[in-house]
C-alpha cells in the first residue's frame, strides 16, 4: 500500500508538472538600464513556477521601448511612469494601457562642483532631461525648492519656456535622460533620474544634494498593448512584481532609493 501510495503521489507531481510546463509561456518586457532591469530580472525568477518565463530586454533610452511595444516586438515594457505615458500616447498615439503600478524613483540633483544649493552661482548651467515629462519633472522640482517660479496652468509637462521667475538666471541645458550623469563635469548640477544614477555608481541617498518629494505624482508603471490587459500572463506578470520576494529584494537593494508601489 505504501509504495502504491508513493507511486500515486509521484505521478501526481509528475503530471502537474508537465501540465505547468504545457501552460508555460514566454513573454518579453522592455526595460531600461539600473533598477527597472535588475528588479524585473527578480520578478522572472518569481514567475517561472508560475508558469511565466520572462526574457528582460533592456534599452537605453525611453523612447523605443513603448514603440516596440506598440509594434508587437515586446509583450510588455516597465520603465516608465504615467504622465510620461499619457504623453506618448498623446504625441505618437501608440494604443497602450497600464496595467499595473511598480515603483517610484524619486529623482535627484547631483553635483561635482556645489554641496549645497544655497550655493549655485548666478547664470548656472542646469541639464535636465530632454523628454518633454522628465524635463517638466526637473523644473517641477527646482520650483518646490523655491529656485524658480514656472508661470500657472503649466501642469506636469512645463518646459524652460514655462519659466515665470529666474532669480538666478539659470541656463537649462536639455539633454537626453542617459547622458546626463555626464554632464556632470560641465554643468554647475544636473537633475538625473533614478535609474540612470544608479548605473552610472551615483548614490541617490549619498550623492545627491536634493531629492525630490516622496509624494510625485510619478509611479512606475506596467504597460501592454490595448487589447491585451485581460490575457491570463499579464495578472500571472503584476502578480509575481507585488510578490513579497520582489519587494524585499527591492527595499535590501536599493535602502530607499526605489520604493514600492504596493
Amino acid at each position: 500500500m505504501l509504495r502504491l501510495t508513493t507511486f500515486v503521489s509521484a505521478l501526481a507531481l509528475s503530471t502537474a508538472a508537465m501540465a505547468s510546463t504545457a501552460l508555460a509561456q514566454d513573454i518579453t518586457v522592455g526595460v531600461s538600464p539600473g533598477e527597472h532591469g535588475e528588479i524585473m530580472e527578480k520578478v522572472a525568477e518569481v514567475a517561472a513556477p508560475l508558469g511565466l518565463n520572462i526574457e528582460v530586454i533592456e534599452f537605453s533610452d525611453y523612447v523605443v521601448p513603448n514603440q516596440a511595444l506598440a509594434d508587437g516586438d515586446l509583450d510588455a515594457n516597465s520603465f516608465q511612469h504615467r504622465p510620461y505615458l499619457e504623453n506618448q500616447i498623446s504625441d505618437r498615439g501608440f494604443g497602450l494601457v497600464e496595467v499595473g503600478t511598480t515603483i517610484t524613483t524619486p529623482m535627484g540633483i547631483y553635483s561635482d562642483r556645489i554641496e549645497d544649493l544655497a550655493d549655485l552661482p548666478e547664470g548656472a548651467q542646469v541639464a535636465i532631461p530632454n523628454d518633454p515629462t522628465n524635463g517638466g519633472r526637473a523644473l517641477l522640482i527646482l520650483q518646490d525648492l523655491g529656485i524658480i517660479t514656472l508661470a500657472e496652468g503649466t501642469g506636469l509637462v512645463p518646459s524652460p519656456l514655462d519659466v515665470a521667475e529666474n532669480p538666478k538666471g539659470l541656463q537649462f541645458l536639455e539633454l537626453d535622460a542617459a547622458q546626463l550623469p555626464r554632464t556632470l563635469a560641465d554643468a554647475d548640477i544636473a537633475i538625473i533620474n533614478t535609474n540612470y544614477a544608479l548605473a552610472s555608481g551615483l548614490s541617490p541617498k549619498g550623492d545627491a544634494i536634493a531629492m525630490e518629494k516622496a509624494d510625485s505624482p510619478y509611479v512606475n508603471i506596467i504597460v501592454v498593448q490595448e487589447g491585451r490587459e485581460a490575457e491570463p500572463w499579464v495578472q500571472t506578470l503584476v502578480e509575481a512584481y507585488h510578490s513579497p520576494e520582489v519587494k524585499a529584494f527591492i527595499d535590501e537593494t536599493y535602502e530607499g532609493a526605489v520604493l514600492t508601489s504596493w
